[in-house]
């Protein structure tokens, strides 16, 4: 019971800081998120509202990293695993309790005009541009979607997504097998 209000108050924290940040444009530029073993930032212009785990209902002749779909707050959304999507095969889905308690579902913000849920590992936090200490631009050949990388003082390396971009791949928009 109470993980489940610590959560809660995580969330309700979350919410407010992404407010925050969307109506002063100061101090955040990304949700940043754990997806695979890798660390993700997404712009918060592109990132809508962040969901609990919710077990999509299985979409049948799909690709693997497409999971199905899922009823969020009364709309109909289609999951993509983002890790699966990212490397082209489908992860290991998280089987344990605690690890469903970490994953989110963070859908897509509404005037992309996608109703797509993108299943993260871990939510981590908001990060803004002096969160970091160096950035080098994506190469030349690296897909549309793909934004900076960043490196933050612990060394982590954390790679850009332009979820707009992301969301009109035909890639993206083909989840048929």
């Amino acid at each position: 019971m109470a993980n489940r209000d610590a959560l809660r108050a995580f969330q309700s924290r979350l919410a407010g800081r992404l407010q925050a940040a969307r109506t002063s444009g100061v101090s955040a530029s990304w949700l940043a998120v754990e997806a695979g073993d890798a660390n993700y930032l997404f712009p918060l212009g592109h990132a809508g509202e962040i969901f609990p785990w919710v077990q999509p209902q299985h979409v049948p002749y799909t690709e693997p990293w497409f999971l199905g779909v899922a009823n969020l707050r009364g709309g109909l959304y289609g999951v993509v695993q983002l890790a699966g999507f990212l490397t082209g095969a489908q992860a290991a889905p998280a089987t344990s309790e605690a690890a469903h308690a970490q994953s989110r579902l963070v859908a897509l913000n509404e005037l992309l005009e996608v109703n797509c849920a993108l299943l993260i590992d871990r939510l981590v936090g908001l990060r803004g541009v002096d969160a970091f200490v160096a950035s080098e631009a994506p190469d030349a050949d690296a897909p549309a979607w793909l934004g900076h990388s960043y490196t933050d003082s612990a060394g982590a390396r954390w790679q850009e997504i332009n979820l707009q971009a992301l969301s009109q791949q035909p890639r993206f928009l083909s989840i048929g097998a």
